[in-house]
């Protein structure tokens, strides 16, 4: 089973979509875990402040290192094994190869980061920093879902056929996809090209790859 720890300040936004699709029925067959925790519990004043104004002045806030470290300390507590990537601008870039590099760990703890960022002391307590790109989120709970929910359809027995998994998008030789056609045969005037009603699987094998190396060209 793979174990999933999301430390966040706010879980109910991952309420909804592990409630729905492919991660619902992971969760139902028991194949992976998820579970939030809470960061603002382990805030020490009575009025669970997790963010304080940055040395040397600028505009935002920042997460506080008391409450982010023992959480992280909390969920590794919980799992000793656990893999804790902190999700943040300044990590190395997200990938198909790193989410089959997570799957096969015994679980991952996401740290989403709210306001300004994180008090740089609190990057000595993750084992990786991730980014998703370049470009700005309002907090680390988007990147977090979008890395597990990759994690999650490449465990064993989540999607319907195992062969889903390993024909994606970036999964053989880092490139895109083939273009997929279904019913109806013509649309509009478009038509379904004719190598893939020919029935010949040597023809269709090889018209896919060539619009795979064509489209990642592109």
């Amino acid at each position: 089973m793979f174990h999933a720890q999301l430390l966040t300040l706010f879980p109910a936004f991952f309420d909804s979509p592990l409630a729905c699709s492919i991660p619902k029925r992971a969760i139902a067959a028991g194949i992976v875990t998820v579970e939030c925790i809470q960061i603002r519990d382990f805030a020490l004043d009575k009025h669970k402040k997790v963010d304080d104004s940055p040395y040397g002045g600028g505009p935002g806030m920042l997460m506080k290192p008391e409450p982010v470290v023992a959480a992280i300390r909390a969920a590794r507590e919980k799992q000793p094994d656990t893999h804790v990537v902190m999700l943040t601008p300044s990590g190395g870039r997200f990938s198909q190869a790193k989410a089959i590099e997570y799957r096969d760990m015994p679980g991952i703890t996401l740290l989403c980061g709210r306001y300004e960022g994180f008090d740089e002391r609190i990057c000595d307590y993750v084992d990786e920093q991730l980014s998703m790109g370049d470009y700005v989120l309002s907090g680390g709970e988007p990147a977090a879902l979008s890395v597990l929910d990759s994690i999650i359809r490449l465990l064993p027995g989540v999607l319907g056929s195992a062969e889903s998994a390993v024909l994606d998008s970036f999964t053989e030789e880092g490139i895109l996809d083939w273009p997929h056609y279904t019913r109806p045969e013509q649309f509009e005037g478009k038509d379904v090209p004719s190598v893939l009603l020919s029935g010949n699987h040597a023809d269709i094998e090889r018209w896919r790859q060539e619009q795979s190396r064509q489209r990642s060209r592109r």
